[in-house]
């Protein structure tokens, strides 16, 4: 059974960076694609970026461009989000999902418990 799992959240200060980790198992033929997408309280899930596992392609929605980047492991079955320069409202459980291909890159068929950011002074 492909399992996700998240790690690498906590507080940070503005301007400051983090990285998230997302473990994959149980990858099977049809999974190609994992992407980030975080939620803040009392809002909706906002994607953020995708990756192939396939090739090189990678896919970052206009407000995180330039500021936050994925990379992988393919030997350790791992996907990194880097995150720069870190505002207050980057605030969010940050997920990590697993699929098919990229889609709306909020929903995927293998999502994890994710990982707490807090951008704070």
């Amino acid at each position: 059974q492909t399992q996700v799992v998240e790690s690498g959240g906590g507080l940070v200060q503005p301007g400051g960076s983090l990285r998230l980790s997302c473990v994959a198992s149980g990858i099977t033929s049809d999974i190609r694609v994992i992407g980030w997408f975080r939620q803040a309280p009392g809002k909706g899930r906002e994607g953020l970026a995708c990756i192939s596992l396939r090739d090189d392609s990678t896919y970052y929605v206009d407000a995180v461009k330039g500021r936050f980047t994925m990379s992988k492991d393919i030997a350790k079955n791992t996907v990194y989000l880097l995150m720069d320069s870190l505002k207050p409202e980057d605030t969010a459980v940050y997920y990590c999902g697993a699929d098919y291909s990229c889609g709306n890159l909020f929903e995927y068929d293998y999502t994890g418990q994710g990982t707490q950011v807090t951008v704070s002074s």
